[in-house]
C-alpha cells in the first residue's frame, strides 16, 4: 500500500523556512503549525548516542549544509525524538542513569540519615527484561501471555513512583525529578507493550491517562524550583547565561498565552525586592534547590551561603527545561499512535520507515516523516 508519507533524511526548505519565520514550531518530536496545530512532520533520531549525557544540541547543528540549520533542541531529555526509537532497550539504559544517580545523591543524604529505597529499580528491570523475551517468542499465545505479565509489573511500578514522586515534591527534596523522569519510563513501557501487541487505542489511552499524572507533578516541581521570586534567575551576574526569553519559555509551558513582556512586567516588582533585601529570598528558598540539612555539611556556620546557592540557579534553570522538554517528548508521542490509527497502518511498519531512494548522509541526526497535508490529531501538546 502506498502511504500519503514521505520519509527523508533532507530537511525541506519549507519547514526550514517556517520554523525561522515562527509559522512552524518544534514540540517534543513534532514539528505543527503554530497557528492550527495541525502537524506536519514527525522527528526520528538516526544513530545518535542515547546516553542523557548526550548533548541533544548536537542535533540543532548544521544536519543538512544544503539545507540550512533546525534548531531542535539545546535541552537534555532522557526522553528520546520519538516513541519509536525508544524501545525496552533504550528505557533500560535510561533506568540505569537514573538508579546510578540516586545512589549517588544517597551519598549526601547518609549525612542527615535518609534512605533512598532503589530496590524497586530491581523489580522495574525484571519488568523490562520480561518484556523483551515476550517479544522475542514465536508463538503468539505465549507472546501476549508474557507481554501482558510485563504489563502488570509496569503498572506496579506506576504506582510506587507515583507515591515516590509526590512524598518527594512535598518534602521539597532535589531528587524529586528523578523519580518523575523514572514515572515517565514506567508508563512509556507500558505502552509500548501494547504498541507491540498492535493495540494502539489502549497504547493512546495510557500516554493520555500518564501525560496528566506526569503533567501535573512537573508543574509543582517548577514552580517549586521558580522560587518565591523568580526574578532571582534575571540577576546581573547571569548576562550571558540567562536571559528573558529562556524565563519566558518556561512560563509560557506553565500558560502559552504569556510572552515576554508579560513575563517582564510579572517580575518588575520580584526585582525590586530582590535588591531590596536579598536574604530575605533566602530564607525562602525551596529544599529542592538548596537545603541546608544536606548542602551546608562541612560549611562554617559563619559562611555566606548566598555564593553557593546562586551559582546553582543556572543549572537549576537547566532542570526545569529538561523536565519540560521530557514531558513535551512524552505527550508527543501520542501522535505518533494517533498518526498510526489514522494512517491505517500497523506499528511494526511503522518502524520500518526509511527513505527508499536515500542513502543516510554522514552526520544526518534526523529522519523527517512528513504527511502528504498536515495531519488534524486530537491536541495533547
Amino acid at each position: 500500500m502506498s502511504l500519503p508519507l514521505t520519509v527523508t533524511f533532507m530537511l525541506a526548505d519549507w519547514i526550514g523556512k517556517g520554523l525561522t519565520d515562527g509559522t512552524l514550531e518544534r514540540v517534543g518530536g513534532v514539528i505543527r503549525d503554530v497557528s492550527t496545530k495541525q502537524i506536519v512532520t514527525w522527528l526520528r533520531e538516526q544513530g545518535s548516542n542515547n546516553s542523557t549525557t548526550n548533548q541533544l544540541g548536537e542535533l540543532g547543528r548544521s544536519l543538512q549544509l544544503t539545507q540550512g540549520i533546525l534548531q531542535v533542541s539545546s535541552t537534555v531529555s532522557i526522553l528520546n525524538l520519538g516513541v519509536s526509537v525508544i524501545g525496552f532497550a533504550v528505557i533500560l539504559q535510561r533506568l540505569k542513569e537514573l538508579e546510578q544517580r540516586l545512589q549517588q545523591a544517597q551519598k549526601l543524604l547518609n549525612h542527615i540519615n535518609r534512605k533512598i529505597d532503589v530496590s524497586f529499580y530491581a523489580n522495574f528491570r525484571a519488568a523490562l527484561d520480561l518484556a523483551v523475551n515476550a517479544f522475542t517468542m514465536t508463538k503468539i499465545e505465549n507472546r501476549r501471555s508474557s507481554a501482558l505479565q510485563a504489563i502488570n509489573r509496569f503498572l506496579e511500578a506506576e504506582h510506587i513512583y507515583t507515591e515516590f514522586a509526590d512524598i518527594e515534591i512535598e518534602q521539597q527534596s532535589q531528587i524529586a525529578d528523578e523519580y518523575l523522569l523514572t514515572l515517565s519510563l514506567a508508563y512509556l513501557a507500558e505502552a509500548r507493550c501494547y504498541l507491540e501487541l498492535e493495540e494502539h487505542d489502549t497504547a493512546l489511552r495510557r500516554f493520555q491517562e500518564g501525560s496528566i499524572v506526569i503533567h501535573s507533578r512537573i508543574q509543582k516541581y517548577i514552580n517549586l524550583l521558580l522560587t518565591s521570586n523568580p526574578a532571582v534567575y534575571l540577576q546581573p551576574q547571569f548576562r550571558g547565561q540567562i536571559d528573558l526569553r529562556r524565563l519566558t519559555r518556561i512560563y509560557q509551558w506553565l500558560d502559552p498565552t504569556l510572552n515576554e513582556n508579560v513575563v517582564f512586567d510579572m517580575q518588575r516588582m520580584n526585582l525590586f525586592m530582590l535588591a531590596k533585601d536579598p536574604n530575605k529570598w533566602i530564607e525562602s528558598i525551596s529544599a529542592a534547590i538548596w537545603d541546608s540539612k544536606v548542602d551546608w555539611v562541612g560549611k562554617a556556620i559563619w559562611d555566606d551561603p548566598k555564593p553557593q546557592i546562586y551559582a546553582r540557579l543556572p543549572k537549576t534553570l537547566e532542570v526545569m527545561e529538561s523536565m519540560i522538554e521530557t514531558n513535551r517528548r512524552f505527550e508527543s508521542y501520542q501522535t505518533e499512535v494517533q498518526a498510526i490509527s489514522q494512517l491505517g497502518i500497523s506499528f511494526h511498519d511503522w518502524l520500518k520507515l526509511t527513505p527508499s531512494t536515500e542513502i543516510k548522509p554522514d552526520g544526518a541526526e534526523l529522519m523527517y516523516i512528513i504527511p502528504s497535508k498536515p495531519l488534524e490529531l486530537q491536541p495533547s501538546i
